[in-house]
């Protein structure tokens, strides 16, 4: 007898596959690589929700079809293990992050396991096991030992560097690096001591140490990334942050701008993610000019005489130049600070503080500033304008300022309308913005000065010569992007791979040190005098003297390589091997969520590039196509409290009009197709005391339902062991599948999943009737038999190749049910079925096809079928005769039947001559293959 117990078989087959080892996979000559990637989840605490699988199952789907097409499929998993809800549990309970990380990821794997994923777990990874960071280190390492050449417009060793600047002075070395270095003489390079030699070369290292704007939040006294600041809060604790200026380690990723612009041109990547990368890097071409300070004699006794410089894609509007903005960090600021104005420009600059620069950058309607009391000079033609700040403009954007122009940009004019400043026109001809941004279209210009008349790309290239002849300014490329802030003052991360020595420069640790470990420490906050946290470590020096570096790598440290380790997990003397590098070279296909279009996708392909350029890897990009799973959002379900009742009362869905009531969120998991488990209710919530009152409608309490985004604070998270336990994990992978298109977001409803399980049991039902007894015969297959499995597999093939899971889902249920209601029971179609299913259904695919007799092996082994044409080609096509607008009558005919012989057969048929009742005919219309219509 043979039943269908999928809890029962799900577990069987689990422990086979993980027994025999039927995911592991190794380099293998004789058969085309395929490496499928997930982006790998950070482990939290609560451990998977419903939502979260999506793209491991599709991604799973897609890995087994390969196998099955005989590809040599690489599939593994991995944990982004480091990560500041650890850190946080640690602060506040002592216990260490790595014993809460690992739990959590028991978690993962386990329910990953429960869902029947098809992972090489032999390669698994996680970021904060020393084994992988000190990979992580030495790529950190590599990058500190390197600059970027604009000659070769690639990374090279500093040795090269130094060797130019010892034949040729800074001159020789077109380095990306910051614009006022200042320069030297050949002779006056090698006149330097070793000290100051090495000194020099750290402004232009790939990572160096610099002040830089950061959040910074005194509560956690830490750094946080713009990821987890909200609203001027930290995302967790919701306490205050600040802007503060700090010593950092940088990665100059700018160096990278155009490459990972140009780059794009040659992945298989939606044109949204690419358009997002593309503003995110904001490559223009302007111009930088600097307006000199007027002279006053505040600033004379002060010993200023600085220029302000700005970055302009507009410098054909230089002549509408009314004010100056600087950000309110600008250095220049409070030398510039009138004392007359020092206490608004004080004021305002403690309220930026508390604004994060997302939150700037994206608010374009407030209007603040302050004005400092001091004006600059416009350089082409000697006006005053007068300099304000404001928390528009960025410190580390472009060059902190912004000359403004209120009669051609909207952000200035609004400034200019709110502090009653001078907004002249560009020219007499154009009186306010519209008319302004109407010329700019045209690209023409009436201006003043020596652009008078000219053209749009005249009038810029006259302003560029002018301003070069003149060295008050260039025309250059800019970049929104900047450099990446690469250390936070936490102790959950990688220790960075530096010491400093007393003359308070960083040196690089042997790389025979390598890994530098997390160390112990009694508490896992910042010092009482300020340090990180690993300034707690008690005798932790380098070779017993040397200060360590007390920050550590940011979170996307470890996550900016991981595919490579992939590769060769185990390697102890490199990332990976020559051999894997170069068999798996690069991801086939990449999985995850669009949250990672502008962080973590931008800083892997700078890593990439940069292991390119040393010759470590041989691709420029590392993932050739990319899918961004949509979301599935939460079905929130509500129970109606009644208000001012003495005991809590609530009243049930549809009577809840004929009360005062407040809605409240209940866990969908004690909700089943709306109606309420009262007693879990009462149970399992705190402020539901166990005599509350309930009104009922026919005995039952019905909830209100809501679709919203899936969150623990929405109690609409659906735990995925759950339903597997009840329906089978194969019901899940179907049912999530199912639910839409895979890059589309999607409201989850657990009543649809219903219908997926009883899907199931009918396809176990043309194996075994309900006693569990054999149907299988071997009889030869009908036409009809033949194409309903040929459809099935030509239509589930182009679908995967598609990404288009959703149908195949519907497919498969047309199929069953064809194949139902055919009565067919033979092995030669059922068996190609199950090979055609096992991707999306792995585990009943697999028991049904051990029960069939290959009892030896996995089905995971097999090949995927080739569909035939021929059985796909109809033999006879049934036309209905449509009379005087009614469909009257049928007739068959042989497909290839063509027109004319059409017509001719219908007007004799003695039915349709009947249904004429006489009456002319006046046009017949045959529609090949679909329908005949006779007009009267």
């Amino acid at each position: 007898m043979a039943v269908y117990n999928p809890s029962e078989i799900e577990k069987k087959w689990q422990a086979y596959w993980e027994s025999n080892e039927t995911y592991k996979v190794d380099i293998d000559p004789s058969k085309p690589k395929f490496y499928v990637l997930d982006m790998f989840p950070y482990p939290s605490g609560a451990g998977l929700h419903v939502g979260h699988p999506l793209g491991y199952i599709a991604s799973d789907i897609y890995s087994r079809y390969k196998k099955l097409k005989g590809f040599n499929v690489l599939h593994p998993m991995g944990f982004d293990s480091f990560g500041l809800p650890a850190e946080q549990y640690a602060i506040q309970t002592g216990q260490h992050p790595a014993i809460t990380t690992e739990k959590n990821i028991e978690t993962y794997i386990g329910q990953m396991k429960n869902i029947g994923f098809g992972y090489d777990w032999s390669r698994e990874i996680r970021t904060s096991s020393p084994e992988y960071y000190k990979w992580t280190q030495w790529i950190f390492m590599q990058l500190f030992n390197s600059w970027y050449n604009k000659d070769t417009d690639r990374a090279e060793d500093i040795e090269t560097l130094e060797a130019l600047f010892a034949q040729g002075g800074s001159a020789a070395a077109h380095a990306v690096c910051d614009d006022e270095l200042p320069e030297f003489t050949a002779a006056e390079w090698n006149a330097l001591s070793e000290d100051d030699k090495y000194k020099t070369t750290l402004d232009y290292r790939l990572t160096y140490l610099s002040e830089s704007m950061v959040n910074f939040c005194p509560e956690l006294g830490m750094v946080l990334s713009n990821d987890e600041v909200k609203d001027g809060v930290s995302e967790r604790g919701g306490y205050p942050v600040i802007q503060k200026k700090m010593r950092q380690w940088m990665m100059r990723i700018t160096a990278y701008c155009d490459r990972l612009i140009d780059g794009l041109e040659n992945v298989d990547w939606s044109h949204s993610l690419k358009e997002q990368q593309k503003n995110w890097i904001g490559r223009s071409q302007g111009a930088s000019v600097k307006f000199p300070v007027a002279e006053s004699a505040l600033l004379k006794e002060r010993g200023f005489e600085g220029k302000v410089e700005v970055f302009t894609t507009r410098i054909d509007t230089i002549y509408g130049v009314s004010f100056m903005v600087l950000a309110p960090e600008h250095e220049w600021v409070d030398t510039l600070t009138t004392p007359e104005q020092k206490d608004a420009i004080e004021a305002y600059k403690l309220e930026t503080q508390k604004r994060s620069e997302l939150d700037r950058m994206s608010d374009v309607k407030t209007v603040s500033g302050a004005f400092t009391g001091s004006y600059c000079v416009n350089p082409v033609n000697g006006e005053q304008v007068p300099i304000w700040i404001a928390d528009y403009v960025l410190a580390g954007y472009g060059t902190g300022a912004v000359m403004a122009v209120p009669s051609g940009d909207q952000r200035d004019w609004n400034f200019a309308k709110h502090f009653n400043l001078p907004i002249p026109a560009i020219s007499d001809a154009q009186q306010n913005l519209e008319e302004a941004a109407d010329a700019s279209k045209e690209g023409k210009y009436i201006n003043s000065g020596m652009i008078d008349g000219m053209e749009y790309q005249e009038a810029v290239d006259t302003l560029i010569n002018w301003i070069e002849a003149n060295k008050v300014g260039k025309g250059k490329i800019n970049y929104r992007l900047r450099d990446a802030v690469f250390a936070r003052q936490r102790y959950w991360g990688e220790p960075v791979p530096v010491y400093f020595k007393e003359n308070g420069l960083p040196y690089l640790v042997d790389e025979s040190d390598l890994p530098i470990v997390l160390p112990e420490i009694d508490e896992y906050k910042p010092t009482e005098t300020g340090e990180p946290p690993l300034g707690r470590a008690k005798d932790w020096k380098y070779k017993g003297k040397y200060e360590y570096e007390m920050s550590t790598m940011p979170g996307w440290a470890g996550s900016s390589w991981y595919w490579y380790r992939y590769m060769d997990a185990k390697n102890e003397d490199a990332f990976a091997s020559k051999e894997a590098l170069d068999y798996w070279q690069d991801v086939d296909l990449y999985v995850g969520g669009t949250e990672h279009a502008t962080g973590h996708l931008l800083y892997s392909r700078f890593w990439n590039k940069f292991l390119k350029d040393k010759g470590f890897v041989k691709q420029e990009e590392f993932a050739k196509k990319l899918i961004n799973q949509g979301m599935i959002q939460g079905r929130s379900s509500f129970v109606y409290r009644v208000k001012n009742t003495e005991i809590p009362t609530f009243v049930s869905f549809g009577l809840r009009k004929e009360y005062d009531t407040q809605r409240l969120h209940v866990d969908v998991n004690i909700v089943d197709n709306d109606i309420l488990d009262v007693e879990a209710f009462k149970t399992t919530r705190i402020d539901v005391p166990a005599n509350s009152e309930f009104i009922l409608e026919n005995g039952k309490y019905h909830c209100g339902s809501e679709v919203e985004k899936m969150s623990k604070s929405k109690y609409n998270v659906v735990n995925p062991d759950i339903l597997v336990d009840r329906y089978g994990a194969d019901t899940l992978r179907l049912y999530e599948m199912f639910l839409g298109p895979l890059t589309e977001a999607k409201p989850w409803d657990t009543k649809g999943i219903e219908g997926t399980s009883r899907f199931l049991k009918k396809l176990w039902r043309l194996f075994f009737d309900q006693n569990g007894e054999s149907l299988l015969v071997d009889e030869k297959a009908t036409p009809e038999e033949l194409k309903a499995l040929h459809k099935a597999i030509k239509k589930v093939g182009s679908d995967i190749e598609t990404f288009s899971f959703n149908t195949s889902v519907s497919t498969f249920m047309i199929c069953v049910n064809e194949l139902t209601d055919l009565k067919c029971h033979k092995k030669e179609i059922l068996e190609l079925l199950l090979v055609v299913i096992s991707p999306y259904a792995p585990h009943i695919a697999e028991e049904l096809w051990a029960k069939i007799g290959n009892e030896e092996g996995s089905i995971t082994s097999q090949e995927y079928p080739d569909f035939n044409e021929e059985y796909l080609k109809e033999s006879d096509i049934e036309y209905p005769i449509q009379i005087g607008g009614k469909v009257r009558v049928k007739l068959n005919f042989p497909a290839e039947t063509g027109k004319e012989e059409i017509e001719k057969v219908v007007l004799a048929n003695a039915d349709v001559i009947k249904w004429m009742d006489g009456k002319p005919l006046r046009k017949i219309i045959v529609v090949p293959k679909k329908i005949v219509n006779i007009v009267v």
